[in-house]
């Protein structure tokens, strides 16, 4: 039986009850908050700002709040990547010592930008923490920099998955390289500008960013403490994460890569595609940029979460249903895992992503 206008809308309501009363319950007005937006083809479903993005003015989340998006931000870096292929300014099969001579081990001749692409380098993740200095204001070229001396691998390129931060962070010069930009400029004028993220940015310690939001973390005492630049580790590296945008400038960037505007369909397939398994994370692989969830009872979803200081974030997409949802968050003692699974069953009963 073909379902009436009044019962679809009937089930539409509900779902939208449903998933604003999950979010209540998850970030009372008087804590940390988090944005929620859920998009369905053209259309925004849900949105809507809950808790504190400052615990100290008070000032509550709202959708055009900014978060620090974290390793979300790896998505915008892959997509660099993959315009710089299309244009014949670097090849994903070039192998890592032909962008980085300095870097003198043979296995460097095995790893192509595939590998750093879907965490399947085998590189492992050296970075020097003795130095809390290093560690809170490091850059993506000095968090790298113990590359350059590196004498083994965790795996053969290509054989294994193990995330890893540095291998993006080798993105940073990759981009400024081959397109004869700076890492920023090129993200600007290249995604964000024509995508129409004009108030998106990275970080910097002293850069204004708008309607900011900081991340928090509950201490010993119980009490909620910023836990962002100056707390966290790793915090100002940009290729990544370290952007910083809203849940609204986020729906342009989903609009533009649904529409092709960055990068061609076959490319964006090409990320949107796993390349390897994750093995401790049923049904999902990594791509370029994205995780890749591929369950029996769900059509296929393109993902990514993000932590950085206090910031937990998920960016979810069902592609072929043209449906995005966000939860940008100022505190990370969430479920996040298991609060995108009741959105998903949430989304299903409503018929939404058939």
């Amino acid at each position: 039986m073909i379902p009436s206008c009044k019962s679809t809308q009937n089930k539409d309501q509900i779902a939208l009850y449903q998933i604003d009363s999950l979010f209540t319950s998850l970030y009372p007005s008087n804590e940390p908050g988090a944005a929620v937006l859920i998009l369905k083809g053209d259309d925004i479903l849900f949105k809507k700002g809950y808790g504190l993005a400052d615990m100290v003015t008070k000032e509550p989340v709202t959708t055009q709040t900014f978060f620090n998006i974290a390793s979300v931000s790896k998505q915008f870096s892959a997509v660099a990547l993959l315009m710089l292929h299309e244009e014949g300014k670097l090849n994903l099969d070039d192998n890592l010592q032909q962008h980085f001579p300095n870097f003198k081990a043979p296995f460097y001749k095995e790893i192509t930008l595939r590998h750093l692409l879907s965490h399947s380098s085998g590189i492992p993740d050296y970075r020097p923490r003795d130095n809390r200095q290093f560690v809170l204001t490091a850059t993506d070229e000095s968090s790298y920099a113990y590359l350059e001396n590196l004498t083994a691998l965790n795996f053969a390129p290509g054989s294994d998955y193990e995330y890893m931060n540095p291998t993006y962070q080798l993105m940073y010069t990759l981009i400024e390289k081959c397109s004869a930009q700076s890492f920023e400029t090129f993200m600007h004028e290249r995604l964000f500008l024509p995508s129409g993220m004009t108030e998106t940015v990275y970080f910097e310690a002293d850069r204004n960013i708008p309607r900011m939001a900081h991340g928090y973390r509950l201490n010993p005492e119980n009490e909620f403490k910023k836990y962002d630049y100056g707390e966290a580790s790793f915090f100002a590296t940009k290729a990544d994460g370290g952007i910083y945008t809203s849940v609204e400038e986020f729906v342009l960037w989903e609009k533009a890569l649904r529409n092709n505007i960055l990068i061609p369909a076959h490319l964006k397939e090409e990320a949107h595609t796993s390349k390897i398994n994750i093995p401790d994370m049923p049904f999902t692989g990594y791509g370029y940029g994205w995780f890749i969830e591929e369950k029996n009872e769900f059509p296929k979803k393109v993902y990514h979460t993000g932590n950085n200081g206090g910031f937990q974030i998920y960016a979810g997409r069902y592609p072929d249903q043209q449906i995005l949802y966000l939860v940008f968050a100022t505190r990370d003692d969430r479920d996040r895992e298991a609060t995108a699974e009741m959105v998903d069953q949430i989304m299903k009963k409503a018929g939404w992503l058939e």
